[in-house]
């Protein structure tokens, strides 16, 4: 029997739909990062960008456990000496751009490099409940009645 390789031209993508809402970040972050990859067909091949489109929304209301609202912090640096900038998850997710959060949550579940930056181009998020992608008629999937752990119980 041989090892299966996936060529460019036999995928086929979906889109699909998450709803952030009530949902926690690490959770989520881990199911899209394996849909984006395509890890969860099993035609799945490292070098192939064979994952779906994936829309997200609401993800200004997704969920941190424990005090990781008050307590994680985001790192960035300007490129001048001395410029390193952090921010805490809550403002971050109170803030301007609250999609940011779930964005740099997946974006550090990948592997990196080139194929990773191209998979990454799949991933649309919006902080509210509308989007622009009705057209392509995505498939909703109910991720947070999946698993009891993946909402924050009373």
């Amino acid at each position: 029997m041989k090892t299966y390789s996936q060529k460019p031209a036999e995928v086929d993508k979906k889109w699909v739909l998450f709803d952030a809402e009530g949902v926690v970040l690490g959770r989520l972050a881990t199911e899209i990062a394996h849909r984006l990859r395509g890890k969860h067909l099993p035609t799945f091949t490292p070098h192939v960008d064979g994952g779906d489109h994936i829309v997200v929304i609401n993800a200004e209301k997704v969920l941190l456990t424990g005090r990781k609202r008050e307590n994680k912090t985001y790192y960035r640096h300007t490129g001048y000496p001395g410029g390193i900038k952090e921010q805490k998850a809550g403002k971050m997710l109170d803030g301007r751009f609250p999609t940011r959060v779930l964005e740099l949550a997946v974006t550090r579940m990948m592997p990196g490099g080139p194929l990773t930056r191209a998979q990454l181009k799949n991933l649309r998020i919006y902080a509210g409940a509308d989007h622009p992608h009705e057209a392509q008629a995505p498939e909703k999937i109910e991720f947070a009645g999946a698993n009891v752990k993946n909402t924050l119980r009373g």
